[in-house]
């Protein structure tokens, strides 16, 4: 995994250079600032105090912990922002789901779900499944082995957003019928109450550096462990 180099206000900064900045965000924290001043802390603006010219290139949901890029000038911030939505950048998350999904049926291991996406206007922020409005959105899963958690047996997935739509991960697998333990949206009373936070952590980043284009590669320890949390 990779080692912090620093702490600043809460958040543990895993790179820092010239053009960009890693960071390992923690759950309950929001990415940027939200509507009112009680939003107003978050990702963006603690950076910010330590280094002003920090800029957002992704998000992660405020309930969901891990690896964050910031770019350190708009040339870096385009370049990154072009390699993501070029899918140029690998991202992996761990998440703990209820039950026991069925094996994937790829030979590698892993399996796609593959389920269109929009926004739930009268209930935002949550998103839904929708046939007829959806964006296409595609996510990979591999079983990582059984857990207990409480009186319950869950699954401790890998995943792999190959889109990048709103609370992608937590739609999907929900609609399979295996919410994320934690999920205060999308996850019924027995799974909502089994973990006291979303289960959900971005563990892995892989991404061409936005100056010299070497691949770079960033893992956050998952905070989480079977019947309690970190």
């Amino acid at each position: 995994m990779t080692p912090p180099l620093a702490v600043w206000d809460g958040i543990p900064i895993l790179h820092l250079d010239d053009a960009l900045i890693v960071i390992d965000k923690p759950a309950g924290l929001l990415a940027v600032p939200g509507r009112g001043a009680d939003k107003a802390d978050c990702v963006a603006a603690r950076v910010q105090r330590h280094e002003p010219d920090a800029l957002v290139v992704h998000r992660l949901d405020m309930d969901t912990s891990g690896l964050m890029i910031l770019a350190r000038s708009p040339a870096a911030q385009r370049t990154l922002s072009i390699a993501f939505a070029e899918r140029r950048v690998l991202k992996t998350y761990v998440a703990v789901v209820a039950g026991v999904p069925l094996a994937p049926a790829g030979t590698d291991g892993w399996g796609d779900i593959r389920l269109p996406l929009a926004v739930d206007w009268p209930r935002r922020p949550r998103s839904k499944v929708d046939f007829r409005h959806g964006k296409p959105s595609h996510t990979r899963w591999r079983t990582l082995g059984l857990e207990r958690w409480g009186r319950q047996w869950a699954t401790r997935l890998a995943l792999r957003p190959l889109t990048g739509r709103s609370h992608q991960l937590r739609v999907h697998l929900a609609a399979l019928g295996h919410p994320i333990l934690g999920d205060p949206l999308y996850a019924q009373d027995t799974a909502r109450r089994a973990a006291p936070r979303l289960l959900l952590h971005a563990a892995e980043l892989a991404v061409p550096h936005p100056v010299s284009g070497q691949p770079c590669r960033w893992m956050s320890t998952v905070p989480f462990i079977a019947n309690g949390c970190d």
